[in-house]
C-alpha cells in the first residue's frame, strides 16, 4: 500500500522482522537516591569518570550495540516526517468554528472546566473585562512577592506591567466591539524553556547572577507563544518545570515543586509541571509546553487535563532531535484551538512551511485503534482496568452509542531496547545544552541540582558507536510505524499514558531532589515512541482510581499516537474521549478541591484570593 499522503523525509514502509518483538521485560534497577546520599553520590558522579561509566552500564545505555539483526538498518537520526501540501497548496489555519466557540459542555456539569468559550462570553456580555481577570489572577501567580499565593508554585515569573498593559487593550477592543479574535483577553502560560521576548528561560534552574546566561533575556518570542499573543491572547507569565526538562515528576528544590490540584498529595508529573497544575487548578485554559518523552503528556496525565504532542518540528524547529513544542489545555476544545493558532506556518523556518494543515479525518472514514496488548498490560491494575473500560466503550459501535474504532492488534518492534536509546539520546542532548549555557563549559555541573548532575555527568560516557545504533533502532521504528499505518490508514496506537496514575510525594525530598531512574523509565514506558518517530500523540482523562493517600481521586490518562501529520485525527479522538468521559463514565469528570472559580473570584472582587489560603515560599 501507499502513504496517506506525499511526505518529505518518508522512511518507508518496512515491516520489522519477527526477532524484532521479542518485548524484553526486565525491570529497571537503577539506585533510589535521595538526602545526603544524593548529594554525595552527585559529586562522585561528577568528578569520577569510572562511577559514571558504572552508571551508564548499569542502566543498559549499551545494549543496542549487541542487538543482532540491526545490520544494515538505516540510521535516522532526526525523525523529520513532513506531511506535504499537494501541489500549490499552502498550510492554512482550519477555521475555528462554532463548534468550538460555543459554550459547552453542559453549565452543570459537575467536572465541567472553564473553556475560551466562556471568557469570550463574558467579555461580549460585559459580564467580565480581561482587565479584571489579570487584576484577580495577577496577585495568585507572582513569585516577586514576599506572602505568594497556594497557586503561585505553578509560575517562576511574570511581567505585571506587561500583562496589565496587554489586558487594558484587550478590553478596549471588547469594549469597542472589535475583538481580534476568540481569544482576545484569555489569559495562558508558557513553560520556561520557551522563549519569549524580554525574560531569561530559566528553565526551572537556580539563578546564578554570575553566569552570563541568566542575564541574557530572549531577543523573540518562539512562535507558538507570539501566535497566541497575535490572536490577543493574554500571556501571564512563565510556567514553572523540572529543571531543565530532565525528568517525570515536577520535583524542583531550587524553584519549588508545583501543585497536582487532582491530588496534593502527588506529584504533578514532569517536565510541563507549572502548566499542568494551573489547568488542573483553573487558573488558566491553554498553557504552552514542551515535550522530549512525555513533559507535555506524562503531567496532564497525572493532573487530569490535555495535552498535544505534534508532530516533530510541525509548530517550530528545535534543536533536538526529541523535542517539540505544543499546546496542553483543560478542554477539547480549548487543546483544539490553541493547535491550530500555533500550527500555523512560519514563513522564515525552513520546516515548519512546508507542513500541509492537519485536516480532522472523514466522517466517513474508518476507524481503528491499534492495540499491543503485551505492552499495555505492563500498566499497574488499576489502571489497566481503566484503560480497558474506555476501550470497551470506544469499540462499541456507534449505533450502539459507542465511539465507533475498530480494534486491530499490532506488534511495535524492540520496546525496551528502543526506549533506553530513546533515554540515553536525551541525556545526550541535555548535556550539549547544558555546557552551552555556561561561561565555562568545561565547568558547568553547579548549574544543576544534584539528581541532574548524575544524569548529564553519566550522559558524557555515550559513545558514538551507540549514538549510531540508536539512530539505526529509530530507523526500524519508523519503518515498522509507516507499515502499520499503510495497512491501517487513519489507525491510532493506543495505550495508557502512563503505566501508573500518580506519583507519591515525598516532603523530605524538597531540599535535594530525587533521583529515581526506575520510575522515571516506567512512566515513560508509552510516551517516548512519539518523540523516536516524531509522530504526534494526545492524552486525555479517561477516569479516575482511588489514591493511596492525600484527598482526591488519581486521574488516569489515555494516549494515542496517529501518523506523522495526523493531529487533527488525535484532537477527534480526545473529542470522542471527552464525550466518553463526561457522559459514559460513572461520576463523569472531577475537579480538585483547590480548582479556582475564576468568574466567581473576580465578581467576588478576591484580588488575592478571598477564600484562598495565602503561602509564604520557602524556594526563592
Amino acid at each position: 500500500m501507499a502513504p496517506s499522503q506525499r511526505f518529505a523525509n518518508y522512511p518507508g514502509a518496512k515491516e520489522a522482522p519477527e526477532a524484532a518483538f521479542a518485548y524484553d521485560k526486565r525491570a529497571d534497577h537503577n539506585p533510589v537516591l535521595r538526602g545526603l546520599p544524593l548529594v554525595i553520590a552527585s559529586n562522585l558522579v561528577s568528578y569520577s569518570g569510572y562511577v559514571q561509566r558504572w552508571f551508564w552500564n548499569n542502566a543498559e545505555f549499551g545494549i543496542p550495540k549487541f542487538m543482532p539483526g540491526l545490520g544494515d538498518a538505516p540510521r535516522k537520526y532526526l525523525p523529520n516526517v513532513i506531511p506535504l501540501a499537494e501541489g500549490a497548496e499552502a498550510q492554512a489555519m482550519i477555521p475555528v468554528g462554532p463548534e468550538l466557540t460555543e459554550q459547552r459542555p453542559p453549565a452543570d456539569l459537575p467536572g465541567r472546566f472553564y473553556t475560551v468559550a466562556d471568557y469570550t462570553e463574558a467579555y461580549k456580555s460585559g459580564k467580565l473585562t480581561p482587565l479584571q481577570v489579570v487584576e484577580t489572577l495577577l496577585p495568585l501567580i507572582r513569585r516577586d512577592v514576599e506572602t505568594q499565593s497556594k497557586y503561585a508554585n505553578a509560575w517562576i515569573q511574570s511581567k505585571p506591567d506587561e500583562v496589565l498593559a496587554a489586558a487594558k487593550a484587550s478590553t478596549e477592543r471588547w469594549a469597542a466591539g472589535k475583538p481580534i479574535g476568540i481569544l482576545d483577553g484569555v489569559p495562558f502560560g508558557v513553560k520556561d524553556d520557551t522563549p519569549v521576548k524580554g525574560y531569561v528561560s530559566t528553565m526551572g534552574m537556580k539563578v546564578n547572577k554570575a553566569e552570563k546566561y541568566f542575564s541574557t533575556p530572549a531577543t523573540e518570542t518562539a512562535w507558538p507563544a507570539q501566535k497566541l499573543m497575535d490572536a490577543g491572547a493574554i500571556m501571564l507569565g512563565k510556567m514553572n518545570q523540572h529543571e531543565v526538562g530532565m525528568d517525570t515528576s515536577g520535583c524542583n528544590p531550587s524553584t519549588g515543586t508545583a501543585t497536582n490540584w487532582a491530588n496534593p498529595a502527588y506529584y504533578p508529573g514532569g517536565s510541563s509541571s507549572g502548566g499542568a497544575s494551573a489547568l488542573s487548578g483553573g487558573v488558566v485554559p491553554i498553557a504552552l509546553g514542551s515535550d522530549a518523552g512525555g513533559s507535555m503528556r506524562i503531567p496532564p496525565a497525572f493532573c487530569g487535563v490535555y495535552g498535544l504532542k505534534t508532530t516533530y518540528n510541525r509548530t517550530m524547529t528545535r534543536n533536538s532531535s526529541m523535542a517539540i513544542f505544543g499546546p496542553m489545555a483543560a478542554t477539547v476544545s480549548d487543546l483544539t484551538i490553541a493547535y491550530r493558532l500555533v500550527s500555523q506556518p512560519d514563513p522564515s523556518d525552513p520546516n515548519t512551511s512546508l507542513f500541509a494543515v492537519s485536516k480532522p479525518p472523514s466522517p466517513s472514514a474508518k476507524k481503528y485503534l491499534g492495540i499491543y496488548r503485551e505492552w499495555i498490560v505492563r500498566s499497574d491494575a488499576d489502571v489497566l482496568q481503566t484503560f480497558d473500560k474506555a476501550l470497551a466503550w470506544l469499540s462499541k459501535p456507534a449505533s450502539e452509542g459507542g465511539g465507533g474504532y475498530e480494534v486491530v492488534d499490532i506488534k511495535i518492534p524492540y520496546l525496551r531496547q528502543a526506549q533506553l536509546a530513546h533515554g540515553s539520546t536525551c541525556l545526550a542532548e541535555f548535556l550539549d545544552e547544558a555546557r552551552a549555557r555556561s561561561n565555562d563549559p568545561k565547568n558547568f555541573l553547579h548549574l544543576l541540582n544534584y539528581p541532574n548532575r548524575i544524569f548529564v555527568s553519566i550522559a558524557q560516557q555515550t559513545p558514538a558507536e551507540d549514538y549510531m545504533k540508536y539512530a539505526q533502532l529509530r530507523g526500524v521504528i519508523m519503518q515498522h510505524l509507516a507499515h502499520l499505518y499503510e495497512t491501517y490508514p487513519g489507525m491510532l496506537i493506543f495505550t495508557p499514558t502512563v503505566p501508573i496514575a500518580g506519583w507519591l510525594r515525598d516532603p523530605a525530598d524538597e531540599a535535594y531532589g530525587l533521583n529515581n531512574a526506575n520510575i522515571t523509565l516506567r512512566n515513560m514506558t508509552y510516551a517516548w515512541l512519539a518523540n523516536t518517530s516524531g509522530c504526534p500523540a494526545v492524552t486525555c482523562p479517561g477516569g479516575y482510581v482511588e489514591p493511596g493517600a492525600g484527598e482526591g481521586k488519581l486521574p488516569v490518562g489515555l494516549m494515542a499516537v496517529s501518523e506523522w501529520g495526523g493531529e487533527e485525527s488525535l484532537l477527534s479522538f480526545a473529542k470522542d474521549t471527552e464525550r466518553y468521559l463526561n457522559e459514559v463514565y460513572e461520576g463523569g469528570r472531577v475537579k480538585g478541591a483547590g480548582w479556582l472559580d475564576v468568574f466567581k473570584a473576580v465578581k467576588e472582587g478576591s484580588g488575592a484570593g478571598k477564600g484562598d489560603e495565602v503561602v509564604v515560599s520557602s524556594a526563592e
